[in-house]
């Protein structure tokens, strides 16, 4: 619930301070004294709406998800929202986005002002439905899980045949280009760091006659090597070092020699082409690695197109097995809201008849399978469709739906809010609105405007909205507030003792209900 609520300088209100009670929380005033803006301002406080407030704030109850929002859960939490240059929006004093103050704030709080049908999706429909199921018989919500489960899956495999009966269509195209892809690299062949190897190679048969020019000059220093062998000895030093770094030399020298008379073999332009060739792959694929990696990821798939009918064969009969198992959860699913659907109607025609609403027809359709089933309910009133419904009538069926859902809730259902639900009702009907208000407020804290004295005499908690010169205010009224209230409204600014007497009536009989 919203426990507090704090505005400060919007339109005509300079500074309001409202502590809020559980239970159906009435606004009354007179026309234009500012209670649509208040109410406004209180959406504008959780995100849910906007307004120019320089700040609204509201305190709540609701349990947060640390996890969900990062921020942690307190006792109370504050939202709010400050305007200055621009808008900012805060949870116990953490900046957050509007977004996602909006998409916490909408799970909590529900405006129903205007025609939205999210009461008659047919998921909400179902849910009601099966709960009275469950609560009356059991069964429906384990065979709810299996079937949620065997539909999941049964969905799965159908994609995954959907789109290999996809590829046998274009099975052939598919194997021919693989065979392509395949050819193309296996023709010529690459192993993992040729293209290097060929590199060094065409880099040495570049400078094969310079260096061996090269090694045959160098190899004149072994003639003289007897000559500074015996002049090192007639020195008396040790000419070890020398005969080692000429035994090193023409090692080094003779291995280069052999290698590249080696090279004689070796085609120049074969070695280019061969490059050329693993260039093209290496821009087509990246790397050589990659282009056999690529080579053989197609063997695969030639290997899975070859193969397709075997899995499509098996596919096949597993989508068939789930399907009849869906279908068969899927009927008893269906079997099972039958046999609650005319209790259903029947208690939603006894809220309609207490709020002077003609009767509602219910059926279920049989459509294409879904998450909830092989059901379509759906609801007229008096053969009327929905679409087609008067406002007050559309909203008056709508608390018939919530006040039936509520009858299942084990849990508080967070906040309402009415704009002028009763405006243009007749006095029994604006009462028939006001009972189911207050059967909804023990699991709803709602808060509604009204100009109806039925209504206004059933609240738990009653504001006055009023102008103090150009100046919006709210008070909190007692009960002879609310009496003169009351009788305000039944006759007008003059206030007479008869529409008084009448206040106090409706008041008292309203306490004792």
């Amino acid at each position: 619930m919203i426990e507090r609520f704090y505005l400060k300088d919007f339109l005509s209100f300079k500074e309001v301070e409202l502590n809020l009670n559980n239970g159906l929380v009435v606004f009354s005033g007179p026309s234009g004294s500012g209670k649509s803006i208040l109410m406004n301002s209180i959406l504008s406080s959780l995100g849910v709406s906007s307004c120019e407030a320089s700040l609204c704030e509201s305190s709540v109850t609701w349990q947060l998800d640390g996890e969900d929002t990062g921020i942690e859960n307190d006792d109370v939490n504050v939202f709010k929202h400050i305007r200055k240059e621009k808008s900012r929006y805060f949870i116990n004093n953490h900046t957050v986005s509007k977004k996602s103050m909006s998409k916490l704030g909408s799970k909590y709080i529900r405006h129903l002002s205007l025609k939205d049908f999210s009461d008659f999706e047919n998921e909400n429909l179902l849910s009601m439905l099966d709960d009275r199921v469950e609560s009356k018989i059991g069964k429906i919500q384990s065979v709810k899980t299996k079937y949620k489960d065997a539909f999941v899956e049964y969905r799965s495999v159908r994609k995954e045949l959907e789109q290999i009966e996809e590829e046998e269509r274009r099975i052939v195209e598919l194997k021919e280009f693989a065979a392509f892809e395949i050819k193309k690299i296996e023709d010529i062949n690459p192993t993992l760091s040729e293209d290097e190897e060929l590199v060094k190679i065409k880099k040495e048969l570049s400078k094969k006659e310079k260096v061996l020019e090269n090694i045959e000059a160098a190899n004149a220093i072994f003639e003289h090597e007897y000559k500074v062998s015996s002049a090192l000895e007639s020195l008396d030093v040790d000419a070890s070092f020398f005969d080692d770094a000429i035994n090193e030399l023409r090692a080094t020298l003779d291995t280069a020699q052999d290698r590249f008379s080696a090279l004689d073999d070796v085609d120049i332009e074969e070695v280019l082409n061969r490059i050329e060739a693993l260039s093209g792959l290496k821009r087509r694929y990246g790397s050589i690695e990659e282009a056999i990696e690529y080579k053989e990821k197609k063997k695969l798939e030639l290997q899975k197109y070859e193969n397709i009918e075997i899995t499509k064969d098996g596919l096949t009969l597993k989508v068939k097995n789930l399907s009849e198992l869906v279908e068969k959860l899927a009927d008893k699913i269906s079997a099972l809201r039958s046999k609650e659907l005319k209790s259903f109607e029947a208690d939603l025609n006894v809220y309609l008849k207490e709020l002077y609403l003609r009767d509602a027809e219910i059926e279920l359709k049989v459509v294409e399978l879904d998450a909830f089933g092989k059901d379509f309910m759906k609801i007229k009133l008096n053969q009327t469709e929905l679409q087609k419904v008067s406002t007050g009538e559309f909203n008056r069926l709508r608390l018939a739906i919530l006040a039936m859902k509520s009858e299942y809730m084990d849990q508080n259902g967070g906040v309402l809010m009415l704009d002028e639900i009763d405006a243009n009702l007749s006095g029994e009907e604006s009462m028939s609105v006001a009972k189911v208000l207050r059967q909804l407020s023990k699991h709803f804290q709602i808060y509604v405007i009204s100009h109806q004295p039925q209504l206004t005499s059933m609240g738990d908690q009653h504001f006055l909205v009023y102008k103090d010169g150009e100046e919006s205010k709210v008070k909190e009224l007692d009960t002879n507030g609310k009496i003169q209230e009351i009788a305000r409204i039944i006759s007008g600014e003059n206030v007479s003792n008869e529409a008084k007497e009448f206040a106090k009536e409706l008041l008292e009989v309203n306490k004792c209900a």
